[in-house]
C-alpha cells in the first residue's frame, strides 16, 4: 500500500508539472517573446483579419494569384497530405489534371510547368509559392485586372523572400501577402 501511495503522489505531481505548469509557462513565454507567432501569425487589414501568413487560402478567379493545391481543400481543421504514392496511377492522373487546368487558365505556360503549382505540399497548407510559379500566372492576372505585366512582376519581386539564413530553403512568395497588395493596385 505504501508503494501505491508513493506512485499516486508522484503521478499527481508530474501531472500538475507536465500538464499545467509547463504548458502555461511556455505559453506565457511565447506570448511575451513572440506575440505575433503565438497568436497564429495573423495578417489584418483595417482591423479585419485577412488570414494567417502560415496557412494557404483558396483564391478563386482569374484576377488572383492561386496558391498550391491543397489535399485538405484549404480547411485548417483537416490538415492532411494525400498519402498517394508518386508512382501510383491516381497521383499521375491528379498531377496531369492539374497541369491541364494550369495550362487552360494560363495560356502562356509552355512545356516547363512549375512543380509547386501542380502538386500538393506535405501538409496541404503551404502558403508560399516559388517566384517562378507566381510569374507563370502573371499574363492571366494582367489580362483579368488590366494591369501591366511589368507591374505585376515588380510586385512579385517585392514579395519574394530569400533563403532563410542565406542557405535554408528556397526563395518563396507568400500568396496572401501578394494578393493583398494586388488588391491595392489600380
Amino acid at each position: 500500500m505504501r508503494s501505491f501511495m508513493i506512485a499516486l503522489r508522484a503521478a499527481i505531481v508530474l501531472m500538475i508539472i507536465c500538464g499545467l505548469v509547463y504548458p502555461l509557462a511556455t505559453t506565457g513565454f511565447a506570448q511575451v517573446l513572440f506575440p505575433k507567432q503565438a497568436e497564429g501569425s495573423l495578417i489584418s487589414k483595417n482591423g479585419k483579419i485577412q488570414g494567417s501568413e502560415l496557412l494557404a487560402q483558396d483564391f478563386k478567379g482569374s484576377q488572383w494569384f492561386h496558391p498550391r493545391a491543397s489535399a485538405a481543400k484549404y480547411d485548417p481543421k483537416a490538415s492532411t497530405a494525400t498519402n498517394v504514392a508518386v508512382a501510383s496511377k491516381e497521383y499521375v492522373k491528379t498531377v496531369t489534371d492539374n497541369v491541364n487546368q494550369l495550362k487552360n487558365e494560363n495560356k502562356n505556360v509552355g512545356n516547363t510547368v512549375p512543380t509547386d503549382l501542380v502538386t500538393t505540399s506535405g501538409s496541404g497548407f503551404d502558403p508560399d509559392l516559388s517566384p517562378e510559379s507566381a510569374k507563370a500566372q502573371v499574363p492571366r492576372i494582367a489580362k483579368a485586372k488590366g494591369i501591366s505585366q511589368d507591374r505585376l512582376l515588380s510586385l512579385i519581386n517585392k514579395h519574394t523572400k530569400g533563403r532563410q539564413l542565406g542557405i535554408l530553403g528556397e526563395p518563396r512568395v507568400n500568396v496572401l501577402d501578394l494578393n493583398m497588395d494586388l488588391q491595392q493596385l489600380k
